[in-house]
């Protein structure tokens, strides 16, 4: 028996008794020949005694231990010396005296203290195995097992049945880029890697499975940031016959058995719902952070015979005017009114109108443009008092709320809205669910000259627009059946009700510009499935990544993970991907172009 009791169980209760622990020396500190030993397992520290006059050669033993030595020992349990008891630890009140030690075995020189904020992430990621051992990512580990388990436990409950569908499937377009697999039985042919079980799931519907669900992995060869990987892991749940509030209602009661159990937390339901136009109109986002206030508000009523050539010019244009009011900003720096405005043109706009409201005076170049009704109209709608920063967005309304949208929240982050406001009366974390509703189902690509999916290609229209699938011209008009769930601005989840109707997929497929042929050669196996009586069906599906991420309070999904990638799509610790033999390649019939062999993108480990 390696051990009697974990580092993190022995209380003032146990004192007297015999005990023995093993794990890893996390902190050894020599005071005048006592050594103390902060013992560490995954469950916590417990503190270890030698001291020579008890046991002097255990001593001499224990002064060789350096900080990660794996070791086990044996002793009493003691009360610690009264006024060095330790209140941050449960094992606070008491130490252990050893009588044996054991070394198991011996850490080399460490990449990194493991106590240490470690700002370096690639070399953190080089040795993984070594930084998961920090309680904080253990317990994010820990934590996210009890999220899935939840997650199976309640789906379980309410009658939904987890099937594996194929991590080998075929690459159909469904808005990112497919990892394609290479097959050596069929040279030439290729496998992909799913970005969703989208096909099979509601494959398992025209089956007759009616409530399904898996906690998934997808994959999706696209660029990185933070909470983003090229893997990654969906809460999967698909079920027939039921409507947009069938899911909502599932979902809320599943994220709330996932917070209780995860969290302790008892989430408030049901969520608040906007539409898609409201959310993007009054936060400049469709996944609003609605945690503080700085609501954009329409003035374009008020501007329409402005002298104001830019306000006047984007409303002729059939554009709109919106505005915001950072209460208290005034004082802003002319470098941060810069940021601000190369933000805006990023994301469209030609600059970044504003006004500061300083001393009773309204300061800024195009306030002299203004005639004392449009004042007024702005003071009255924007409640503008002295010390606020009124920022404005003139353009089309996609542009004008997007701007205003990026701004508010970069405003919020420098003003440090959120550090203020999430915090209620009593202390406790405000957790802001919402459900966005009736996003457009098409969306033109200039680029490519056409109409895509704003989801995927299988997302029912609203039933009111579908016969707007007939006039080319209306295909902006027409609304989805879609939806998405929003916790504290980050789309958690997303869902849709599908296209049963053969028919109706047919003309779809035919809106987006995909020809007859290749219908046939990507969609034939669903098509022929509609055909066969495919009932009425929808579903969700949830970031289990980024779900845990917000639990956690981490600021990227790497810390959830047990093995990501680097924000290069590169696995230091193993260092893939790598080249391969050629004999794989020439098995294969892959051969490699010019000098890519040569620029393979690998990298070697950091420096320590």
């Amino acid at each position: 028996m390696y051990r009697t009791h974990n580092c993190n169980s022995l209380r003032k209760t146990d004192i007297g008794k015999d005990a023995t622990l093993a794990g890893w020396v996390h902190v050894s500190r020599d005071h005048g020949g006592v050594i103390f030993i902060d013992l560490r397992d995954r469950e916590g520290i417990t503190q270890v005694v030698f001291r020579p006059e008890e046991n002097a050669q255990l001593a001499k033993e224990a002064h060789g231990l350096r900080s990660e030595d794996v070791i086990q020992v044996s002793g009493k349990v003691a009360a610690r010396v009264p006024g060095t008891e330790n209140s941050k630890l449960a094992t606070g009140e008491i130490e252990l005296i050893p009588s044996q030690l054991r070394i198991l075995n011996r850490a080399a020189d460490l990449p990194f203290p493991i106590d240490a904020e470690i700002h370096n992430e690639d070399l953190r990621l080089t040795y993984r195995y070594y930084d998961l051992r920090r309680p904080e990512l253990s317990r994010n580990l820990r934590l996210r097992h009890r999220a899935a388990k939840a997650t199976r436990d309640y789906l379980d409950s309410q009658g939904y049945i987890e099937i594996e569908t194929p991590i080998l499937s075929k690459s159909t377009p469904e808005g990112a880029r497919d990892f394609l697999v290479p097959s050596r039985l069929m040279p030439g042919k290729f496998y992909a890697l799913p970005q969703a079980p989208q096909q099979y799931k509601q494959l398992l519907q025209v089956a007759g499975v009616e409530k399904y669900f898996q906690i998934a992995k997808c994959f999706r060869d696209e660029d990185l940031r933070a909470d983003r990987q090229p893997e990654f892991t969906q809460i999967d749940i698909e079920a027939s016959f039921v409507t947009p509030d069938d899911i909502f209602a599932l979902t809320e009661g599943m994220l709330g058995a996932i917070f209780k159990v995860a969290r302790n937390i008892d989430i408030k339901t049901p969520f608040d719902r906007l539409t898609y136009r409201e959310a993007v109109g009054r936060f400049g986002s469709d996944k609003p952070d609605r945690r503080f206030g700085v609501e954009l508000v329409d003035v374009s009523d008020d501007f329409r015979a402005s002298g104001f050539k830019v306000f006047r010019g984007a409303l002729d244009a059939g554009g709109v005017v919106k505005a915001i009011n950072s209460k208290g900003f005034a004082g802003i720096t002319t470098g941060q009114i810069e940021e601000l405005t190369e933000t805006a043109k990023v994301f469209g706009a030609k600059g970044l109108a504003f006004i500061k409201v300083e001393n009773g005076e309204w300061k800024s170049p195009i306030v002299k443009f203004f005639n004392d009704a449009e004042k007024a109209a702005l003071k009255s709608k924007l409640k503008i008092e002295e010390g606020d920063l009124i920022l404005f967005g003139a353009d089309k309304w996609e542009i004008a709320c997007e701007v205003l949208g990026r701004i508010r929240l970069r405003v919020a982050e420098i003003q440090d809205l959120l550090g203020t406001s999430v915090k209620g009366s009593s202390g406790s974390d405000i957790w802001d669910f919402l459900w966005v509703t009736d996003f457009p189902l098409l969306q033109w690509s200039a680029e490519e000259n056409k109409w895509n999916a704003v989801h995927h290609p299988f997302t029912r229209p609203k039933s009111e627009d579908v016969s707007l699938l007939d006039d080319g011209n209306k295909f902006s008009e027409i609304r989805a059946e879609a939806y998405d769930v929003v916790l504290d601005g980050v789309e958690i989840g997303g869902g849709s009700m599908r296209i049963h109707e053969p028919q109706l997929q047919e003309k779809m497929f035919e809106a987006l510009g995909i020809s007859a042929q290749d219908r046939q050669s990507m969609f034939g196996h669903l098509l022929r499935a509609l055909r066969l009586g495919a009932p009425p069906h929808g579903g969700i599906a949830l970031g289990l990544d980024r779900l845990v991420m917000l639990l956690c309070g981490a600021e990227s999904i790497r810390d959830v993970m047990a093995f990501p990638k680097n924000n290069r799509g590169m696995d230091l610790m193993t260092q893939s991907p790598a080249d391969v033999d050629p004999r794989q390649l020439r098995d294969l019939a892959i051969k490699l172009a010019g000098d890519a062999r040569g620029q393979s993108g690998k990298e070697s480990p950091p420096k320590k």
